[in-house]
């Protein structure tokens, strides 16, 4: 069965969509989960992270490669879950995460903006003014941490495969939607769809474990092959460095080989490059 990424803005009813949905297909749904053990990975509280994430991508420069870190270490957790199958995921940019699985159904869901400021205003008792300025302020804080985090647009239909706008649609027809479209075989994990996975895991895991000391490299793997390249040319292939970031691969489950190589990019790899553009 697939994996389901739901993304969604505030008070557009995104979340109830996904919770029906692996309620329906008795799926795990899972949002929260991935921050808690990214704050685990940076030794920071979790408030904090969640502060961060609303606050601008800005916030995160106050850590050390805080940027890298983050987005190496919510991706290693998200691909660990993913792992399991049978998963509802709805938050932090998860069709960014998995752009080249096959088996990963990616939807948005969309509300229209006087719903949204109607439900603004029930929840937190204010003028619809200032729940309209709120959401907006929100949108943009959303769709600027898509851009400067992750280097995509969050609001681009093309990064979705079915996006739902859910104002003339209810949550259950939304959701029966979903259902149906996700056991279609075109979304059936596969052989193929796992080996992928296990490639991409491998070099999220290992990426995660080089994130403090080489922020910058490009991980790839492939049935245990692990390939670390350095895009920037600033990995000095003689010095200690460089013996480092092979000892601490090699120190990760799975690994059977470790290729440093800072010349050429092998295509036929599966490749963790936290920065790369969709």
């Amino acid at each position: 069965m697939p994996v389901i990424t739901i993304s969604r803005g505030s008070y557009s009813r995104g979340k109830e969509v996904a919770e029906k949905v692996a309620s329906e297909l008795g799926y795990k749904c899972i949002s929260r989960d991935i921050l808690i053990e990214a704050s685990e990975e940076f030794n920071i509280p979790e408030i904090r992270l969640v502060r961060a994430l609303h606050d601008a991508p800005s916030a995160l420069e106050r850590y050390t490669h805080g940027r890298e870190r983050f987005v190496s270490y919510i991706r290693k957790a998200l691909l660990q879950h993913i792992r399991k199958d049978n998963i509802v995921y709805h938050g932090l940019a998860g069709h960014y995460f998995l752009p080249d699985l096959p088996n990963v159904l990616k939807i948005r869901i969309i509300s229209d903006i006087e719903e949204r400021v109607k439900e603004e205003v029930r929840r937190e008792g204010i003028s619809e003014e200032k729940a309209r300025y709120i959401l907006k302020k929100d949108d943009d804080e959303r769709r600027k941490w898509g851009l400067r985090l992750y280097g995509i647009d969050t609001w681009d239909s093309k990064l979705y495969d079915m996006v739902i706008n859910i104002k003339n649609i209810s949550v259950d027809d939304a959701a029966d939607l979903i259902c149906r479209t996700a056991r279609k075989p075109n979304f059936d994990t596969t052989p193929e769809s796992e080996k992928i996975l296990d490639d991409v895991l491998l070099a999220a895991k290992i990426h995660a474990a080089l994130v403090k000391i080489f922020p910058k490299s490009i991980v790839t793997a492939d049935d245990g092959v692990v390939t670390i390249g350095d895009p920037s040319g600033s990995l000095d292939m003689k010095n200690d460095v460089s013996n480092e970031v092979k000892r601490i691969a090699e120190n990760v489950e799975g690994v059977k080989e470790v290729i440093l190589n800072i010349n050429r990019r092998n295509d036929d790899y599966h490749t963790v490059n936290p920065f790369h553009k969709i």
